[in-house]
């Protein structure tokens, strides 16, 4: 398998950081990672037109001619594949409270980050949108309270002490924040915590760059 990928950008950190976390954890996925680098606008290229035609990524190459082109979608192609250690989580309910804490962490933070980001500071070059920029931060303290309150308990990670998909996907937008120099994670002291100690994991130091 070959997952397409651009170091950074939140949806491929996501996923990238996923199967870092089934890697350090001893599952070996054989993964093939390939730069398809969006500064030079490569996803716009013919060659990855073909294999996604809406021009995103990540992109995983399951086998000749055939994509999986959505990054959430990606991740539960691998965890079928690899289903151990489990990154959903055991139990019914503690699945459920992974895929809810990972839509959380997707469309009410990623989102409105990247929103922001690239209404301000965007490193593919869009002009600046200020309307944008304040309805994204705006959205982002309803979401950040909530995660502040989850890991209020002092929790190492948001499942408790064992990682999930959804602090790949909080790690993948906190990292374009810091990417896009802006912070608005200061005034959520556990919520800082958090990012400080994901930051020192395994998984981390092999694939954030920011």
């Amino acid at each position: 398998m070959k997952l397409y990928m651009v170091p950074a950008a939140p949806n491929p950190t996501k996923v990238m950081l996923y199967i870092a976390e089934k890697t350090a954890a001893g599952t070996e996925m054989g993964i093939e990672q390939v730069l398809v680098n969006a500064l030079k606008n490569e996803q716009k290229s013919e060659d990855h037109l073909a294999r996604n035609p809406f021009g995103s990524l990540p992109v995983l190459e399951v086998a000749d001619n055939e994509y999986i082109v959505e990054s959430l979608a990606i991740i539960e192609y691998l965890e079928e594949c690899f289903p151990q250690p489990a990154m959903w989580g055991n139990g019914t309910r503690e699945r459920i409270r992974a895929r809810e804490l990972e839509r959380i962490a997707d469309l009410r933070v990623l989102l409105q980050i990247g929103r922001y980001a690239h209404a301000t500071k965007s490193p593919i070059g869009l002009p600046p949108n200020p309307g944008v920029a304040a309805q994204a931060k705006q959205a982002l303290p309803v979401a950040f309270q909530y995660l502040e309150n989850v890991l209020a308990d002092g929790r190492a990670l948001l499942l408790g002490d064992r990682v999930s998909v959804a602090d790949c996907t909080l790690q993948a937008a906190l990292q374009f924040m810091r990417f896009a120099k802006f912070d608005l994670i200061g005034d959520y002291p556990h919520l800082t915590r958090w990012d400080a100690a994901y930051r020192q994991r395994a998984a981390a130091q092999a694939v954030l760059k920011f």
